[in-house]
């Protein structure tokens, strides 16, 4: 047991912050021309605020953020100045996190890369004394050794930018811009590809302010669905309406939440627009968000008292089972399937599938909790933990566990669910060793995944993995401990021995033998037999 790591106490996930909501635009010609040239007017002056912001550095103070807003508003207008500089902080501050990341996994890379060429070729890891396997061959230890090399050249670029304040953004996105190097391998034209560019470079984002006319004085969208844009003081010409507006003639209507972003904006509380441009399918769509009030979180013991759905996250479903508050699995397995190939749409549509189903089923079984395993997989998937298994790490790359937890966690929150997250630790190899066999009968095959899921539901109730404890020492009395740990110690009766059954105690006569002869029926023909010799007929006595 002194090479087990230690496993982290079960916890309530908190709920999410903010709601986003999003709906299409079908909006004409003349529309898409004027959001095309605003959006790309005002991306050109978030592309050179972006660029002054990161040439500032770690200089940076309110003073210079407010001579950069002041500069904004003479071209655009003060709210538009806000939007832009606001979006430019935060985009610095996410490179930032970025960079603070890639130095963490890149220490952590060079540190197992150093313990791996310290050992001799070939030898073998030892957990308990924390050594790490050999190279296979002279060749990988020495290409090994030179990418040590590469990333020790890499680790110290990414720290003198971090030491500088010096951040490393593509407006429009990197991938986008390496993407113009191959248009041939991605079955791309120029013009193609530069609508693209352009749809990913625009601005029209506009926060929202409580107090303001329907919660936003730039972009705004009243109760009837009307949406309207305040131009930038350069394309005010191209306003339809007075006070420098423009109102386009799609019509809004949210179905999803639409209720309450109906109330929002009736009691002019803040909300934030966003619009965008999808030019592989030349549709235009706004997406509507706000921040909600902090919803207190549920004590562990309140969202357990019923139970919990225990959930074994993998690659193509979700294994669930409905434990018990003592632990025990109640009802069927269920698996909750989904494919994670094709595209990004099909993968979160899979996934957002899968959920629906897992939450209804909750919901069915009545508890108030899903139970889940914290997983994270930023630092599993490397090459040097998995050494040459490119399907398992292919695997571990493509499963979208921070979107899969981030969902669940929104999803439930509607459906009034808590979400549980337990340690990982053991849970798959525990649960097999413990429940996989028990609950395996001839009707009924039990998978390995299905185990696992009610390991973590046990977990996140508090109780030992294992079924039972080992009997007492002495005898069968309960002197030294009891001999379950399947109820908690103020469970009632769970000191109390068993419930007497009715009848006498042998195995000649079944209970109740008595009072059921004289209405029982045989069932056999033996038992029609003996009846007939132990009763005698009443008209062979009369002769």
């Amino acid at each position: 047991m002194g090479g087990l790591r230690q496993v982290a106490a079960s916890f309530v996930v908190p709920g999410p912050a903010g709601v986003a909501i999003r709906d299409r635009l079908r909006v004409s010609q003349v529309d898409a021309a004027v959001l095309c040239e605003v959006g790309l007017f005002l991306g050109s002056l978030a592309l050179g605020d972006l660029a002054l912001r990161s040439r500032q550095g770690l200089d940076h103070d309110a003073a210079s953020w407010a001579v950069r807003k002041r500069e904004l508003t003479g071209c655009s207008s003060a709210r538009w100045a806000g939007s832009i500089t606001r979006a430019t902080h935060d985009q610095w501050a996410l490179a930032r996190r970025g960079q603070l990341a890639e130095m963490v996994w890149l220490r952590g890379q060079i540190t197992q890369i150093e313990a791996r060429l310290a050992r001799p070729l070939g030898a073998k890891a030892n957990k308990r004394e924390g050594l790490h396997r050999g190279y296979g061959s002279r060749a990988q230890w020495h290409a090994k050794s030179r990418r040590l090399h590469a990333l020790k050249v890499r680790l110290a670029g990414v720290e003198a930018d971090w030491t500088e304040g010096r951040v490393h953004v593509v407006r429009g996105g990197k991938r986008l811009a390496h993407l113009r190097h191959h248009l041939d391998g991605a079955g791309l034209d120029v013009n193609e590809w530069r609508r693209r560019w352009q749809a990913a470079r625009m601005f029209l984002s506009a926060d929202g302010e409580s107090g303001k006319r329907f919660g936003n004085e730039t972009i705004r969208v009243t109760d009837t669905g009307q949406l309207s844009i305040k131009l930038p003081a350069a394309l005010a010409h191209l306003a339809n309406t007075p006070h420098g507006r423009y109102v386009l003639d799609a019509r809004v209507a949210f179905q999803h939440r639409g209720q309450e972003w109906l109330d929002r904006i009736t009691n002019d509380r803040a909300v934030a627009y966003r619009i965008h441009h999808d030019p592989a399918r030349d549709r235009w769509y706004v997406t509507a968000s706000w921040q909600r009030a902090p919803i207190p979180v549920l004590p562990l013991e309140a969202a357990l008292a019923r139970g919990v759905v225990a959930v074994d996250m993998n690659d193509d479903h979700l294994a669930a089972w409905h434990l018990d508050v003592h632990g025990n699995p109640v009802g069927e397995p269920r698996r909750f399937f989904y494919d994670l190939s094709g595209t990004t749409a099909h993968r979160d549509a899979q996934i957002r599938h899968a959920l629906t189903r897992l939450l209804h089923h909750a919901r069915r079984c009545g508890v108030a909790a899903i139970a889940i395993e914290d997983l994270d997989f930023t630092e599993g998937a490397s090459r040097e933990k998995h050494g040459r298994n490119k399907r398992f790490r292919r695997l571990l790359s493509r499963f979208p566990t921070a979107k899969l937890k981030a969902r669940l966690v929104s999803m439930a929150a509607e459906q009034d669910l808590a979400i549980v997250a337990v340690d990982p630790a053991y849970t798959s190899r525990w649960g097999v060793q413990h429940w996989q066999k028990p609950l395996t009968s001839r009707n009924r095959k039990i998978t390995r995944h299905d185990a696992a899921a009610v390991a973590i539901g046990r977990r996140a109730l508090g109780h030992p993995i294992r079924r039972r404890t080992a009997p007492p020492p002495h005898d069968q009395s309960d002197r030294v401990g009891h001999r379950t740990v399947q109820a908690r110690p103020g469970t009632p009766g769970r000191e109390e021995p068993r419930p007497r059954t009715p009848g006498p105690r042998t195995r000649s006569v079944p209970p109740d033998a008595e009072r059921t002869r004289a209405t029982r029926t045989p069932k056999t023909v033996r038992d029609v037999r003996s009846h007939q010799e132990w009763v005698q007929d009443s008209l062979l006595l009369t002769d």
